[in-house]
């Protein structure tokens, strides 16, 4: 069984290097996107933390890495469909495909939008 990591970079560094190379492009792409906030460990994989609630979270996989607590709205539909999902908002990336940057950048905003205390 596999140890729980106790940071982001030591779950990162547990991979084989291809999958290392597409997680931290993942991780990027988040923290980029949502500067304001928090990354830790939680359910034993990386999570971006928002006004104390979890933004999104990502694992890496043999063949893919995952981002979960997508929205599971209309507007995400037709770009979910190059992928799988479940309709519990998990959605997987293969490694052997180039990272939908653009998809993953609005699925992070809309997040933050979500997760944002109205005035």
């Amino acid at each position: 069984m596999k140890a729980v990591a106790v940071s982001v970079d030591a779950y990162i560094t547990g991979f084989p290097p291809a999958t290392q190379a597409v997680l931290k492009q993942l991780r990027s792409v988040i923290n980029t996107t949502a500067r304001q906030a928090e990354e830790k460990i939680s359910y034993g994989m990386p999570a971006f933390i928002l006004h104390g609630k979890n933004l999104l979270y990502y694992a890496g996989y043999k063949n893919h890495v995952a981002l979960y607590a997508i929205p599971n709205v209309k507007e995400f539909q037709k770009d979910y469909s190059k992928y799988k999902t479940s309709g519990k908002g998990t959605i997987q990336f293969p490694l052997d495909k180039p990272l939908p940057v653009t998809l993953i950048k609005r699925i992070v905003k809309y997040r933050i939008q979500q997760l944002t205390p109205k005035p």
